[in-house]
């Protein structure tokens, strides 16, 4: 089952991906030769007007296909992209100008870059809209209900108590843990009004929350500052409004962003450890894994693994999309493009990054699922 999982959900953010290549290349009159789910040996083709469409053999990428353009614009960052075509000819002819017109290679280069653009800008816009449907179903919610309260911390000299809810800091009203965790810290160690119910009662209470030494998401060494208590891991689900779930959405995509930059700038830096990369078989599990917690849970792991494939895929390495618009923004800068020797040195250069990362994503799943139960 985890297999037919990561299939359905690699299958998804694909054909999500590369429908964007395509719908933009249509938009723009380009003619689409091959929309392909998978790569290599083709399992089956339908061919409907002048598209053929593919199932292949392997589903950890997929394929389109354009008319003027030697190679393809891929999804999942897997399968082999050959040279673009000069200008001038198709690699076999010269083209005529009919053919010209529904060329890629013979688009303005801003055509281009959108039509590239538009598979990643898909998958973003998928895990956007994921988010919004997540938030009007329900977002489990921890409380401000203390679950703990340690000795002879701020908190505890102050008189809160365990099983205390936070209702207030500073006059404003807070609900959620996260919240309440993120005002602390914002506080710098300034004196905080915290308003708490216990039982019937409304107290207040003035704390000063103090410094200590603590770990980031990433396990680097930070310094933030706290009470002394601890959540009590109590447990509401909140309901959104359309409305309210375009900005919940909105700031949920924004913060999954931002931490997808932030974790591959961290691992550029060699604080995230590589054997933290996950491959296939990773993404099986975790797949199996969500998809047992329940539809919503699998939702958005399709909506964070979304974001992922779309950041990826706009970094600046031949092969990828990012290669691509590297290439377009060059000859858009410099009006002229790059010379054909050096794409193809390139992407030579960019398949062997890329081989060696699919070895090591390979290599760490092994040993994590396997030589580390043996």
């Amino acid at each position: 089952m985890m297999v037919i999982y990561a299939i359905i959900t690699l299958g998804v953010l694909i054909f999500v991906h590369e429908m964007g290549h395509f719908i933009v290349a249509k938009l723009s009159n380009v003619k689409v030769e091959k929309f392909s789910l998978g790569f290599g040996p083709k399992l089956f083709g339908k061919r409907i007007g002048e598209t053929e469409y593919l199932l292949s053999a392997f589903p950890l990428g997929g394929y389109v296909k354009m008319f003027g353009e030697g190679g393809y614009i891929e999804g999942a960052d897997t399968s082999p992209k050959g040279e673009q075509s000069e200008p001038e000819s198709d690699g076999q002819r010269e083209l005529t100008d009919e053919e010209k017109q529904r060329s890629f290679a013979h688009k303005p280069v801003l055509i281009r870059i959108a039509i590239v653009m538009a598979g990643p800008i898909f998958n973003l816009v998928f895990a956007w809209l994921a988010f919004i449907v997540l938030s009007m179903l329900g977002v489990p919610t921890v409380t401000t209900k203390i679950g703990e309260v340690l000795k002879d911390k701020p908190a505890a000299r102050a008189g809160m108590l365990k099983n205390d809810v936070v209702t207030s800091i500073n006059g404003k009203a807070v609900s959620r843990w996260d919240d309440f965790a993120a005002v602390i810290i914002e506080s710098k160690g300034r004196p905080l009004s915290v308003g708490v119910k216990r039982g019937a009662q409304e107290l207040q209470f003035t704390v000063t929350p103090e410094a200590r030494a603590t770990k980031n998401i990433f396990g680097e060494k930070i310094n933030n500052f706290a009470i002394g208590v601890a959540s009590s891991g109590e447990i509401v689900t909140e309901y959104y409004s359309p409305f309210q779930a375009l900005g919940v959405g909105t700031s949920q995509t924004i913060k999954v962003i931002d931490l997808t930059v932030m974790s591959l700038v961290k691992m550029a830096q060699r604080v995230v450890p590589l054997d933290s990369v996950g491959g296939p078989i990773m993404i099986a599990k975790m797949a199996g894994e969500q998809a047992s917690a329940g539809g919503a849970s699998f939702l958005a792991f399709m909506a964070l693994l979304s974001i992922n494939l779309g950041i990826l895929n706009l970094l600046p390495v031949p092969i990828l999309d990012g290669g691509h618009l590297f290439f377009y923004i060059w000859e858009l800068v410099f009006r002229k493009p790059v010379k054909k020797e050096v794409r193809e040195y390139a992407q030579q250069i960019g398949m062997a990054l890329l081989l060696g990362l699919m070895v090591l994503a390979f290599y760490n799943d092994i040993v994590r699922y396997f030589v580390g139960q043996g």
